[in-house]
């Protein structure tokens, strides 16, 4: 029996919005530029399924960190020499420099694939190491965390960020980042994202109960969706990435230690729950992979808390099903309509 809802919150990718064919397409492009523009290396595209295990291995709502992650892993097979301690630069141009002149006498017979069991068995030691990208790291010792200029400006060392951005953004890149496209010039992958939950549905929603966004995307993405969608009226609260950002520094400011509050620590979900203010209300959080229902289970130590998965968004919802179970979901959602039969 689920209890009377006071306050409903919404993951974004993949609960309130198809990324299928923008987040997911993106990973898989920004992997396949790096690998081959970057390094100079062939390689077959990792496909959705490959990303989606790397997501249930937990620890990767980041989605650059996802990249960098799966980035790393395929280096590891494809007998690229280790490389533990990255070399500092300050431009873009130079550290391409440096990967090439690092790789120019590493010579590739044939492009490499993944073999899916290696992969599983991989990521179960991910898992057993604490999951995400230090979860790689440690997996994989550290031996090729060289080759990935994955942290920092995207204006002079976050290869990958910059990547991204640029295929996901497309001429939005420009005007949000103030920087010319360098490696990719097509129509930002965004505009392939569709909504999952329709307008009306939503709209029936609030009119019972109030609803908020705890989402991993950084600020400017979540607005472009809500606007493009036109459904920003229906949130009373959206709490994202930047907003987790800005409280961990905050607290290495004032404290010295450094702390992620990003999913599945509960900062954002709790957040939500505190700025739309209500006494002692009966929340829920939809969300579609492993890190949504840990970060709802430790929001449950504050708040009265559901855990809910929802399958729309999968292609193996069997799979996914026992994934979110395992990971602590109170009920399993198949479809929208079923969000308006569990508040009536």
């Amino acid at each position: 029996m689920v209890p009377m809802m006071d306050l409903l919150i919404f993951d974004m990718d993949g609960v309130l919005i198809d990324v299928s064919k923008s987040y997911r397409k993106t990973i898989q492009q920004t992997i396949h530029i790096y690998l081959e523009h970057c390094l100079g290396l062939k390689a077959n595209l990792v496909s959705p399924e490959e990303i989606s295990l790397f997501k249930s291995a937990g620890g990767f709502n980041n989605d650059w960190d996802l990249t960098s992650g799966f980035l790393l892993y395929l280096l590891s097979i494809a007998k690229i020499p280790p490389l533990p301690k990255q070399k500092r630069f300050f431009s873009l141009d130079d550290i391409l420099l440096h990967l090439r002149q690092r790789l120019s006498h590493f010579h590739q017979r044939r492009p490499f694939t993944l073999k899916r069991n290696h992969l599983r068995v991989f990521l179960e030691k991910v898992k057993t190491s604490g999951g995400g990208l230090r979860g790689v790291q440690f997996t994989l010792g550290g031996r090729w965390d060289g080759w990935i200029y994955r942290a920092g400006d995207l204006a002079k060392e976050n290869l990958v960020k910059r990547i991204f951005q640029e295929i996901y953004l497309g001429d939005k890149f420009s005007l949000h980042y103030h920087l010319q496209p360098l490696f990719y010039r097509g129509k930002g992958l965004y505009l392939r994202e569709k909504l999952l939950i329709k307008r009306d549905i939503l709209a029936s929603l609030r009119s019972k109960i109030q609803m908020g966004i705890a989402s991993g995307r950084p600020r400017f993405e979540a607005e472009l969706v809500l606007k493009r969608f036109r459904i920003s009226r229906y949130f009373d609260s959206v709490v994202t990435l930047d907003e987790c950002e800005q409280e961990e520094t905050k607290i290495f400011l004032s404290t010295g230690r450094k702390i992620k509050l990003s999913k599945p620590h509960p900062y954002s979900i709790l957040r939500v729950i505190k700025e739309i203010d209500l006494r002692n209300p009966q929340c829920g959080y939809v969300g579609d992979v492993v890190d949504d229902m840990r970060a709802a289970r430790s929001a449950r130590k504050k708040s009265n808390m559901l855990a809910i998965g929802f399958l729309t968004s999968h292609i193996k919802r069997n799979e996914a099903r026992e994934s979110l179970l395992h990971a602590g979901a109170d009920l399993i959602l198949k479809k929208p309509q079923q969000l308006l039969q569990m508040i009536t």
